[in-house]
This record gives structure tokens, sequence and C-alpha cells, in this order.
């Protein structure tokens, strides 16, 4: 789990997590791409919002695909086209899930601000990987001459 607040004490971080503002609860819904997304993107999760189709990949609605209806900041819940329950009522209504229990399948893009955000983090990505594999070559060019050294001198 990421830290929230600088302590590392579980009750603070779970204080944290349950009375979170909502700006910072967005992150909270957030799921992976399939793959063919995450090829095509270049990134490997989004938050969830309202439009995208989901495929929901555990639970009682296991295998169903469909539409976001709304996404509930306040419980962490999404509610997708398809999941639904019936009341004792008769009424049918949407059930509550997690979205760490499904895979964006299509994305919802006919807001450019979301198009920013995604071409935001797929060029934070990429200098990370750049930064990622430096380091590895530079830790590669001091650690071999001294091996090298070593060798040599037995």
């Amino acid at each position: 789990m990421i830290n929230w607040v600088k302590s590392s004490q579980p009750r603070k971080q779970r204080k944290a997590y349950f009375n979170a503002p909502l700006h910072k609860r967005h992150k909270f819904v957030t799921a992976p791409l399939s793959k063919e997304l995450q090829r095509q993107l270049g990134i490997k999760r989004l938050p969830v919002r309202k439009g995208d189709t989901v495929l929901i990949v555990r639970g009682d609605f296991k295998g169903i695909k469909g539409k976001v209806v709304k996404v509930d900041l306040n419980r962490v819940r999404i509610y997708v086209e398809g999941a639904t329950i019936r009341k004792a009522s008769g009424e049918t209504v949407y059930y509550p899930i997690h979205p760490s229990k499904v895979v964006i399948v299509e994305l919802d893009l006919s807001d450019p601000r979301r198009k920013e955000i995604i071409e935001k983090i797929r060029r934070a990505r990429e200098q990370f990987l750049k930064r990622l594999q430096e380091a590895k070559q530079q830790r590669l060019r001091t650690v071999l001459p001294r091996s090298a050294q070593g060798a040599s001198s037995s």
C-alpha cells in the first residue's frame, strides 16, 4: 500500500485513507488497462471514469463487460451496466464493484483533458524507464572493471 501520510503506523495510514478528500480519492478508483490498451497507450493503469467500458474479472459478476454508469468516490466503488441485483421489492439496482476487480477495455476519450493526462503519464513512464536503464548501465560500468581486476590478480 502507498504511504498517504509520513507515519508508517497502520492506524494512521487507515485514518488517512478513510478521511481522504475527494481529489485524493480519485486515485483510489484506479484500474488496470487491458493488454491491448497497455500496448497502444504505453501506460498500465488509469482512474476509471463514467463512460469507460470495463470487464469484471473477479466476483459474482466475473466475465461481464459493460459501461461504467457511475463512479462513487465516497465508497470507492463503480457501477457497471449488466452488474445488477434485484431487491426484495423487485426493483433492479446496480451492484457496487471495487475498481481493482475490473480491467478497462475501452476508454471514453471524449474529454480532451483526459487525452492530455494519458500523454503526461506515458511521458513520465518513458522518462522513468530511460533513467532506470541509464542507472543499470552506470552500475555495470562501475562493477565490471573491478571484477576484471580481481580476476586478473588471482
